[in-house]
């Protein structure tokens, strides 16, 4: 095989674990038909699959004699024990298994399956070799010798382990300690107050810390499928720190988290209530307007509200942020391959009658995206190592989940359907049709080149939709990494290009690479666009809206 082989071997499978949309879940079934699929298609072409057992049994033969060359990719970090690679056994049992998962993904990759069909085979066979890696079993040498050096007690605490998240975690092994942080107490703890609140959001105004402050506010717009506080995680990952910094007057919303009983909340209910803060934010800083920052589905939510904001002849906002959004959901067919209509009418379906889409669920959908990472990466340490789960803040937020009301959740599918963003008139919002072209303020997009779910080039052409001057900005981070990007880390950079051709390859061919954090290029881009500076207010809120609760409030602690 050659080495362009082995590479798009290495990188289809992770390519097709983006085709599970969070929001839109998957069904067994799929699944079931897809392994079903694969397995019919070996009997169908019998010389084909013969031909490659043929290859696996030549490569099997040079792994047994030590001729093999195969070796695991230099970023897998489940094989970097020396055992793997100096113990002449250990060595083949893993060679084996690299050989058994290349002819298997090689096996699809040229089988007669339609490309669709292909796709979701490597997906299948990528869920099944990852779940039988050898370093999945107690054979792992870490395991063996945490077992010797514990006497067996490692064993125990990891079965320990495991029966709890049988019993509490829906036998997925915990990601993370939860009770090593609480909100309010060693999370979310920047100084601030609720100002305003309404059945579907409370607004909070953090403490100035500089003597002066920009006169146009920043309005924050977290994602409804997650809490708010990702922008407050702890002081040396806080967003609202920075900006407050900055002299940026900072509020941050923080969503409700519904119940069956706000089923029929949907995009409007957000805009409407979303509109009532900015009328809000002026009210207590004395801005005619406001700049607003949304983050994935709040940057659906933001860039619905500015074309409602465009087409009732309203300036309420001056600039907007996105960070990690799409809004063009015309996606490649690697990237929604269980998409199909019938999965996303079962989608509908099931949150309909539940009322409610939990968050439980998404963030499981999340897991098998990256089943390494955030799966097999704890049942190693969970259960084979015996360790407790991880302290880890970012974890604890991912796993504090909420739930999406039925009717938006309808909608968020509705969207991925027929994508009405990109054409106008396509979506209507509080009563107004939508038209992204007529939105012209500036407006910052960051995204990430290893986002597993909102894919930059996806991003990209989002970007592309508004009427603005847009300063497009790529980040060499993840999902959540791309948001939590404090300046002063080593290994951060980013690219920039102020030209925006209709081709995100060709953008990123002409961008500069940068070294840092976005977060500075960005607080050039904002602060030039807050006004002029004033004195900061000796309190937060005003007579009309007063300070209530401190930060982090009262809607973030709801279960």
């Amino acid at each position: 095989m050659s080495e362009k082989q082995n590479d798009d071997l290495k990188y289809k499978p992770t390519k097709s674990t983006m085709g599970i949309n969070p929001v839109i879940g998957i069904r067994g079934r799929d699944l079931l038909t897809s392994a079903r699929l694969v397995l019919t298609q070996a009997m169908r072409q019998p010389l084909h699959s013969a031909r490659h057992a043929a290859h696996f049994g030549l490569e099997l033969k040079n792994v047994l004699l030590g001729q093999s060359k195969l070796q695991p990719d230099d970023t897998d970090r489940r094989f970097n024990d020396p055992a793997w690679s100096q113990n002449p056994l250990y060595r083949r049992y893993l060679q084996t298994y690299l050989a058994w998962r290349q002819e298997l993904h090689d096996w699809v990759e040229h089988s007669s399956l339609s490309e669709q069909d292909v796709s979701r085979g490597h997906f299948i066979i990528n869920l099944l070799t990852e779940a039988m890696a050898p370093s999945n079993s107690l054979a792992n040498p870490a395991a063996v010798k945490r077992i010797f050096d514990t006497g067996g007690k490692s064993l125990l605490d990891g079965l320990s382990h495991m029966a709890k998240d049988l019993l509490n975690n829906g036998g997925m092994p915990s990601q993370v300690d939860m009770k090593a942080f609480e909100v309010g107490r060693n999370l979310a703890t920047t100084e601030g107050a609720v100002v305003f609140r309404n059945e579907v959001l409370e607004l909070i105004q953090y403490t100035p810390v500089t003597e002066q402050v920009y006169k146009r506010p920043l309005l924050v717009v977290p994602p409804q499928i997650n809490k708010y506080y990702v922008f407050d995680l702890s002081p040396e990952k806080s967003l609202a720190r920075f900006l407050l910094r900055s002299q940026v007057q900072t509020f941050i919303v923080s969503w409700r988290n519904p119940t069956k009983a706000q089923r029929e909340w949907g995009l409007s209910t957000y805009i409407e209530a979303l509109k009532e803060a900015v009328e809000v934010v002026c009210a207590i800083t004395g801005s005619s307007d406001v700049n607003v920052l949304g983050a994935c589905s709040g940057g659906a939510t933001t860039a619905s509200l500015l074309g409602h904001y465009a087409a009732i002849g309203e300036q309420k906002v001056h600039a907007q942020t996105l960070l990690v959004s799409v809004l063009d959901t015309q996606l490649d067919s690697q990237y929604a391959l269980f998409a199909d209509e019938q999965t996303l009418e079962a989608a509908k379906r099931r949150s309909y009658q539940a009322g409610v889409l939990e968050g439980s669920d998404m963030a499981k959908v999340f897991a098998w995206m990256r089943p390494n990472d955030l799966i097999w990466n704890y049942w190693v340490n969970n259960y084979l190592l015996g360790n407790e789960p991880p302290v880890f803040d970012i974890l604890y937020w991912n796993n504090d989940t909420t739930r999406l009301p039925a009717a938006l959740h309808g909608e968020f599918i509705e969207m991925f359907q027929a994508n009405p963003l990109t054409r106008a008139g396509a979506l209507e919002v509080c009563g107004t049709p939508i038209d992204l072209k007529q939105v012209s303020c500036d407006y910052y997009v960051v995204a990430g080149s290893n986002d597993h779910i909102t894919p930059w080039t996806s991003c990209y052409k989002s970007a592309r939709l508004f009427g603005g001057q847009c300063e497009f900005v790529l980040s060499s981070s993840g999902h959540i990494q791309s948001i939590l990007n404090p300046p002063g880390n080593p290994k951060a950079r980013y690219m920039t290009n102020p030209d925006m051709p209709a081709d995100p390859k060709a953008w990123q061919e002409d961008a500069t690479k940068h070294a840092d954090s976005w977060w500075l290029h960005w607080q050039q881009w904002l602060t030039a666009r807050s006004g002029e500076t004033k004195k900061a207010p000796a309190k937060l809120g005003n007579k009309r809206y007063p300070a209530a609760e401190a930060a982090p409030g009262t809607y973030v602690h709801e279960r």
